[in-house]
């Protein structure tokens, strides 16, 4: 039990996490039995003191080489800066060779990197990039291969969400990261290496309004999970990275939430269209654009996880990087259904305009109401 812990609390020590945890136990108090909740408190605080005192030891970076897929921007641009000065020799995928991302990564990195450009849902593509990393790897293995690619390509209920963006994910996030995987795995079995995946929480815990990109990022999470059974006789170690709400790539980029409400609401079918409301899914977008706009920037907590999970000598099965995150998946562990899904909904989606259907049937509701204590009144 101390282990679980140690995973779920020592991931989120920040101060938006001890607050939130403050404002928790005080709500609980009232719920639950205060001996429960001193319990749990002083085995978190054994775990987090014991996780401090030990001491760090990685392993050298010399000869190692990396992939990493999508890095035209976020995780997986900054990943490539972290990771090159610390010394290692980085295979970089790029959707644009000439795009700013990729200029940038030549401008500031050293020899070593080699950018490539690759889609992750082109086969062909994936196949050149494993030749080119072979012919410069020589007769070495890869020591690390990161799955950082993917894309959320909606927002919305999943009533409304179009089949099209349902497929989209699944393609880049679970097939094309899936036909990565397996294309660089005899590589990776060779060095007895690592892989390292960037998942999501909302492939794990029910987000509102991301159904498409929570269900490609569940699928993908079994696959690694799967992989890492597998792989551990071959000696290859695999981690996930559950990381908070950033400011990465597209996410931080209002027009293309608009786009992406604008394609919603000339494909939504007339009567979903009806039944919803026009308002409705506006107060999602523009609910989404302020969470774009709320969410940090500084990325090195995703950085430093992908880090660990590649140097240190027993990395973690799963690392959670951001503020809050820890404090999500302790909640969702081991909280009342009823209160975790409260928690999400809180911390995600706020939502207060109900679908006009709703608001109808509700205004006929009150309406029957009113007439029903006016008969009373009547009848008195």
């Amino acid at each position: 039990m101390k282990k679980i812990l140690a995973s779920h609390i020592s991931a989120a020590p920040t101060l938006v996490a001890w607050l939130g945890v403050t404002v928790l136990v005080e709500r609980l108090c009232s719920l639950w039995s205060p001996v429960i909740l001193v319990l749990a408190i002083l085995c978190a605080t054994c775990c987090l003191l014991s996780g401090w005192g030990a001491a760090a030891h990685t392993l050298p970076t010399e000869g190692k080489a990396v992939f990493i897929t999508g890095c035209d921007s976020g995780f997986g641009k900054a990943t490539v800066q972290g990771l090159d000065a610390l010394g290692f020799e980085v295979f970089a995928s790029v959707m644009d060779l000439s795009g700013p991302g990729a200029t940038e990564l030549q401008r500031t990195c050293s020899s070593r990197l080699t950018l490539l450009q690759m889609d992750i849902t082109k086969p062909q593509d994936v196949q050149q990039a494993l030749l080119t990393t072979k012919t410069k790897l020589g007769l070495r293995g890869l020591w690390g291969l990161v799955n950082n690619a993917g894309v959320c390509v909606n927002f919305g209920d999943a009533e409304l969400s179009l089949m099209s963006n349902y497929r989209g994910c699944m393609e880049v996030n679970f097939f094309g990261t899936l036909n990565v995987t397996k294309t660089f795995l005899p590589l990776l079995r060779q060095s007895q290496g690592r892989l390292v995946t960037v998942s999501s929480p909302s492939g794990e815990q029910p987000f509102p309004c991301l159904a498409a990109y929570g269900a490609s990022k569940a699928a993908l999470g079994m696959f690694i999970n799967t992989l890492r059974h597998e792989l551990e006789p071959w000696g290859v170690k695999v981690s996930t990275v559950l990381p908070s709400a950033f400011k990465t790539g597209q996410s931080s980029n209002f027009e293309y939430w608009e786009k992406q409400y604008k394609n919603l609401i000339q494909n939504l079918s007339p009567g979903l269209l009806d039944e919803y409301g026009e308002d409705y899914m506006l107060e999602t977008k523009e609910l989404f654009q302020g969470h774009a706009r709320s969410a940090p920037e500084d990325l090195s907590p995703v950085v430093n996880t992908i880090t660990d999970a590649l140097l240190s000598p027993q990395p973690k099965v799963r690392y959670y990087a951001g503020p809050g995150v820890g404090l999500m998946y302790f909640i969702y562990s081991y909280f009342p259904l009823s209160l975790s899904d409260k928690f999400l909904q809180r911390l995600f989606v706020k939502k207060k305009i109900l679908p006009r259907a709703l608001r109808k049937q509700h205004m006929i509701n009150n309406n029957n109401n009113n007439n029903n204590n006016n008969n009373i009144d009547i009848n008195k």
